[in-house]
């Protein structure tokens, strides 16, 4: 496998949280294979309120899923992932009762640059009944975070490993401003793509802000224009462009009226077609500011 391209996305260590639910499948092949492209460390997590209460045959098993994506040898020992594919991988079991809590205790012990967490849409349930584990963990974190909804179309096939990213959707807003998505968008369209993605700006009401775009080989942006409200918008763009990736920047909750009923970021994830980026804004460089703006 080819070294990564020196301005591929900065990933240098990957966490996926599992509760081995076949939920989860589609977010670890997504984990597995962003670790395999950056040739990284790959941490596989499991907060049980029991010690012991399974296995770590429960894990998901990387090794056979390597071999049935055709990246190792049938029966290779476990040293082959590392020698041959150049991803060390840890599986970790902690014992709790309120996991988005576990988690983020271990990710100050242990910091990494991007979370992959399966999610599930909870669109018509009140919150307050069942609340979503995997948005605690991101809006705590200062990592990026990948969600990958259950049932929903992603851009790494399961069974074979192969990556699909032809379409990637990048909402446009003064405010956060997008240089960190656009600045990720692009970075993933140059690592994971075939030098044909187009890179969707969608922005809604009003005229689009200036950006200033430069041409690229690997990439080709389309502007779109939508009116009405954000998150309406940016769901409906994401399905009927048939998007692979929507790549959002956030900076948390600011509002009490957020905290209720989400940020605009969580509201998307929850009825995502497709996976989700978010990058929070602290992740753009400071030499990088300014770059897409003008």
């Amino acid at each position: 496998m080819p070294a990564p391209p020196l301005d591929a996305p900065l990933v240098e260590s990957v966490l996926h949280p599992t509760d081995f639910s076949a939920g989860s499948e589609s977010a670890f092949a997504h984990a597995l294979a962003v670790a395999l492209l950056r040739r990284t460390r790959l941490s596989l997590l499991h907060v049980a309120p029991h010690p012991h209460e399974r296995g770590w045959s429960e894990f998901p098993a990387v090794r056979k899923t390597l071999e049935r994506w055709g990246l190792l040898a049938k029966d290779s020992p476990r040293s082959a992932v590392f020698r041959e594919l150049g991803i060390s991988v840890e599986k970790i079991a902690i014992q709790g009762r309120n996991p988005a809590q576990v988690i983020q205790e271990h990710l100050e012990k242990e910091p990494v640059e991007l979370i992959v967490l399966a999610t599930e849409g909870r669109d018509g349930l009140p919150r307050w009944l069942r609340g979503s584990v995997a948005e605690s963990v991101a809006r705590e974190s200062e990592a990026m975070t990948l969600f990958v909804p259950k049932g929903a179309r992603g851009f790494v096939d399961v069974e074979n490993g192969h990556l699909t990213l032809r379409r990637i959707l990048v909402p446009i807003a003064p405010d956060p401003a997008a240089e960190a998505a656009l600045t990720f968008a692009t970075r993933a369209a140059r690592l994971a793509g075939e030098g044909d993605v187009e890179i969707v700006l969608l922005h809604v009401g009003g005229a689009m802000p200036a950006l200033d775009l430069s041409p690229d080989p690997a990439y080709s942006f389309r502007p779109v224009l939508r009116s009405g409200k954000v998150v309406d918008a940016i769901d409906a763009e994401a399905r009927e462009s048939n998007a692979d990736l929507v790549v959002m920047v956030t900076q948390g909750p600011e509002h009490v009226i957020d905290a209720l009923r989400g940020t605009t970021t969580e509201q998307v994830v929850r009825r995502a077609a497709c996976p989700v980026l978010a990058v929070p804004v602290r992740w753009l460089r400071a030499e990088e500011v300014g770059r897409w703006a003008r």
